[in-house]
């Protein structure tokens, strides 16, 4: 990243105040003040330390076409569609979900704030980081079992997490993320709507996330942004995401509004977010800006404005870019920089942790991916029996062995369909283990609820999924 000495020649500072973004960039604040990477540092005493890679590199999809069974599903719900086994990352998406909690630290830094504005502020900053580590990432994470659990604990980072498949038609995905030291929880659930239309996936994550900073007494709303994959067809696959994204402060009234940019007919909006804080007098009392694959800035309305305005009369100069003839058998990606222009009087919110150099070998991965699936020493005889790190299919796709994984994956979905029918033929009704279908006390809308208990380590009434 062009610009990432930048954001650590700033001053670092907690609060901010009217007068503290009129100020020139080299004295702006920093809220994200988090340098190390993911991955702990060898110790000589021979402490254990999280994986920096997986088993074996990414398996090669040059020899596999989509095309056969997609071309006659458009407009259908992918989720009803069985993919080759090739396509996908070794990962459940229970864990894909917990990618959400890689920039923890902005929660922290939130409860920190006195101010509310702040809060919102870095808290905007964490929606955007939680949908950061999807740039690239153009494998599909194995479709959970019903009753299916991931648990992640990070006590570096203050928090544990519990995830559970609650609903098979339609997949619907809950999880429930809380603080070690009761200062937040953060909970939701994810249907992921996928829809396929000729050359591209378009994927709506539906559901709300909540965010409730206890000590703060406050609760805070979104919904994720749309990603589309192109050139599922032909060509190089590349991610956009886009839409609009509302936070609200159900507590204090303010709203933080987040447009994510499709790129354009010429690329020039590519991953840019734009988006200004109002208070609940609908007062602009901030606007932010960025990029979701790199980093995000606060500044005063007067000061974006005016840059706005300059900007503008410098492009009004410039010639328009011709437009290119002939019909597009691919959508390319446009070829844009990968930085930010940062306006001066910013204060830099988040940036993202560079990905380790082998990235592309393993699934385009971020560091704190890279550890999702890994067993740590002793936890094997802690875990619930239906937590996605023992499914064999993925652990084999994980090694390597695609031909293992793809016998796995049709057995584990041969057992489900069967555990279903005895059900039915029971009269039997599926019931959830962790989580309970309820309502959202902060929209009061439906939404599933985590019931408490899981890490009692009672796990006697579990399924047996594998």
């Amino acid at each position: 990243m062009n610009s990432e000495e930048e954001f650590y020649d700033a001053e670092t500072g907690l609060e901010s105040d009217e007068d503290s973004c009129e100020v020139n960039f080299e004295d702006a604040q920093v809220y994200d003040s988090k340098h190390s990477s993911n991955a702990s540092t060898p110790q000589a005493n021979g402490v254990w330390e999280r994986r920096k890679t997986l088993p074996a590199p990414m398996i090669s999809r040059c020899d596999y076409s989509v095309w056969g069974i997609l071309k006659k599903c458009i407009g259908m719900e992918l989720s009803k569609i069985t993919m080759p086994i090739v396509f996908n990352e070794p990962l459940s998406f229970l864990q894909r979900m917990s990618e959400y909690m890689e920039h923890t630290h902005l929660i922290h830094k939130a409860c920190t704030l006195s101010d509310s504005i702040d809060r919102m502020q870095v808290v905007a900053a964490f929606a955007v980081s939680s949908v950061a580590s999807q740039w690239d990432r153009t494998g599909k994470p194995f479709n959970p079992l019903l009753g299916e659990t991931y648990e992640l604990t990070r006590e570096d980072e203050g928090y544990r997490l519990i995830s559970e498949q609650v609903s098979h038609h339609p997949p619907i995905s809950a999880f429930h993320a809380q603080s070690l030291k009761q200062e937040f929880e953060f909970h939701g659930s994810i249907y992921p709507k996928l829809k396929f239309w000729g050359k591209s996936v378009e994927a709506e994550p539906k559901g709300t996330m909540t965010l409730e900073l206890l000590k703060r007494k406050e609760a805070f709303t979104w919904t994720n942004p749309l990603c589309c994959v192109h050139n599922i067809i032909m060509g190089k696959l590349w991610i956009e995401q886009y839409g609009t994204v509302e936070i609200v402060n159900h507590n204090t009234g303010d709203r933080c509004v987040l447009n994510f940019k499709p790129c354009g007919m010429f690329g020039n909006e590519l991953h840019k977010v734009e988006g200004y804080i109002q208070d609940k007098s609908k007062k602009k009392r901030r606007v932010l800006y960025g990029k979701w694959t790199e980093c995000m800035y606060s500044v005063a309305p007067k000061v974006y404005e005016a840059n706005k305005k300059k900007a503008e009369k410098g492009d009004a100069k410039k010639n328009k870019p011709e437009q290119s003839a002939g019909k597009q058998e691919t959508e390319d990606m446009p070829g844009v920089q990968e930085t930010v222009s940062v306006i001066t009087g910013s204060a830099l919110l988040w940036s993202i942790t560079p990905r380790p150099a082998h990235s592309e070998e393993m699934y385009n991965f971020t560091s704190f991916t890279m550890t999702l699936n890994e067993l740590e020493p002793g936890m094997e005889r802690l875990l619930a029996p239906t937590d996605c790190r023992l499914r064999p299919d993925i652990r084999a796709m994980e090694n390597g062995d695609l031909d293992t994984a793809s016998v796995e994956k049709d057995r584990l979905e041969e057992k489900q369909r069967a555990a279903r029918k005895e059900c039915s033929k029971d009269e039997e009704e599926w019931s959830t283990r962790w989580f309970r279908l309820g309502t959202n006390p902060h929209t009061g809308a439906q939404d599933w609820l985590y019931t408490g208990g899981y890490f009692d380590r009672n796990y006697t009434d579990c399924p047996n999924l594998y």
